[in-house]
């Protein structure tokens, strides 16, 4: 009686464990579908630069908005390999912190900032999302 009592607890576990990993698995998937692929190829047309550190939990997550189609953003890293230091570029451009959004009339978002500000300050169209 006790093994059976083992034996379903561990069946228990091993199925609350499995659906943890797969909810974060799932949650933490990068999106691959391209959707913002116009929409950050705008950006960067219309002189839309993003600063950030490879380090930065906040860069990051601006990252992760744009899934696969971040790597058609006009992105600069500012940090050094070691991240003890900031890239020459930065600090000509005075970057202060990350990410920071620079557009071609000079203005900058700090922190973190939507697809709909990013839109609204380049005149770049959101893609509809279905």
């Amino acid at each position: 009686m006790k093994f059976t009592k083992i034996k379903v607890f561990l069946s228990v576990l091993v199925v609350v464990i499995l659906v943890i990993v797969g909810v974060y698995f799932f949650n933490n998937r990068e999106d691959t579908s391209g959707k913002y692929n116009t929409f950050a190829e705008c950006l960067k047309d219309k002189g839309a630069v993003f600063y950030g550190a490879f380090w930065c939990p906040h860069c990051q997550a601006q990252k992760k908005l744009f899934g696969s189609s971040k790597q058609y953003l006009n992105y600069v890293e500012c940090s050094t390999p070691d991240a003890s230091n900031q890239t020459q570029i930065c600090k000509d451009k005075k970057i202060l912190g990350y990410p920071t959004w620079e557009f071609i009339d000079g203005s900058r978002i700090n922190g973190d900032a939507t697809l709909q500000m990013l839109s609204d300050k380049t005149g770049c169209p959101l893609p509809v999302v279905q």
